[in-house]
């Protein structure tokens, strides 16, 4: 069973959903309620989700979904035979994520299991591991470190001094480095003109065998999906990954490296220093990026790239040459 980090409170009520927000109900029963508030590509039976954008969904959907979205998504979607129409979608997302799930308070965690520490495990007095968490064999844990409840940490890992890790599942052999932050929430809100309006994340953190983050590093936790690095990825220092970015195997981030948030990145791809990638794009396999480079489009498989913004390496450089002449 996948360990918890949240309260659910569900079933909510429609009712509840009526009096949080201003909509109209398409097809709808007053009497229905909703156990689960999940993304749209973790949907299912009697569940509830939503839509932000007008796109027509490609696939099908499970039986009694119930989707938050506005007018002109429902007369583009004949998909969806159940609505919740809004005028704004994410302040609408934004609201309801807060009444279907909570952190767990201090009570709740001291009632979980105490940690499970494998063999050969070696933790600093200063380290702090709360219930519920796994610690697997021959794993050394430093000075400082913070390990929250009911996460996972694999064989043969290391976590270095005053890293905190909350929210994440992590393989084995996998190396964090001081001061690195893991699974904290991401970049996601309602921007409100008197309080911005926070979205509960219910996502993870997910890192693959072998994954190593260096120094001063930080790793935003899913929304609605889990934040995931795949086997054998490097990051070096100072390096920040977004919610919901999925990220490739055998891949390497140099210092400074930013990837925004819900972006997917394949395979064998490698940054330079400082390169930002922005949110929302597809990046292929076998991708190399200069430093410095400011990607905003979606790369295909085996490009080379570089610049601001970053275009195909060799157009790069005769663009250069024509400008300063070198």
């Amino acid at each position: 069973m996948l360990p918890s980090f949240f309260k659910n409170l569900g079933p909510i009520s429609i009712d509840s959903i009526k009096c949080l927000i201003d909509c109209d109900l398409h097809n709808l029963q007053k009497s229905i309620s909703f156990r689960d508030f999940v993304g749209i590509n973790n949907i299912k039976s009697n569940s509830l989700s939503f839509l932000y954008d007008d796109k027509p969904i490609k696939f099908k959907l499970p039986e009694n979904v119930v989707i938050i979205c506005n007018l002109k998504t429902l007369k583009s979607n004949a998909k969806i035979k159940q609505a919740i129409i809004v005028k704004n979608v994410q302040e609408a997302v934004a609201k309801i994520s807060n009444i279907f799930y909570r952190d767990l308070n201090y009570k709740e965690i001291e009632l979980l299991d105490k940690p499970a520490i494998g063999q050969n495990s070696t933790l600093h007095e200063n380290a702090r591991i709360q219930n519920g968490a796994i610690v697997g064999n021959n794993v050394k844990i430093g000075s400082g470190v913070f390990i929250g409840h009911n996460c996972i940490i694999g064989n043969n890992s290391i976590i270095d001094a005053n890293a905190v890790i909350t929210n994440s599942i992590l393989g084995d052999k996998v190396m964090i480095g001081r001061n690195t932050s893991i699974g904290q929430p991401g970049f996601g809100f309602y921007l409100n003109e008197n309080l911005n309006i926070e979205i509960f994340h219910t996502g993870r953190v997910i890192l693959k065998n072998n994954v190593r983050f260096g120094s001063g590093c930080s790793v935003d936790r899913g929304s609605f999906s889990d934040t995931v690095v795949g086997e054998n990825t490097y990051f070096d220092n100072l390096c920040h990954i977004a919610h919901n970015v999925q990220i490739g195997a055998n891949s390497t981030f140099a210092a400074m490296t930013g990837i925004a948030g819900s972006t997917k990145i394949g395979n064998n791809v490698l940054a330079g220093g400082q390169v930002g990638i922005a949110g929302h794009l597809k990046i292929g396999n076998n991708v190399m990026i200069a430093a410095k480079s400011g990607v905003f489009n979606d790369l295909d498989n085996n490009q080379s790239v570089m610049g601001n913004p970053a275009i195909n390496k060799f157009k790069f450089i005769r663009s250069y040459k024509k400008f300063y002449g070198k």
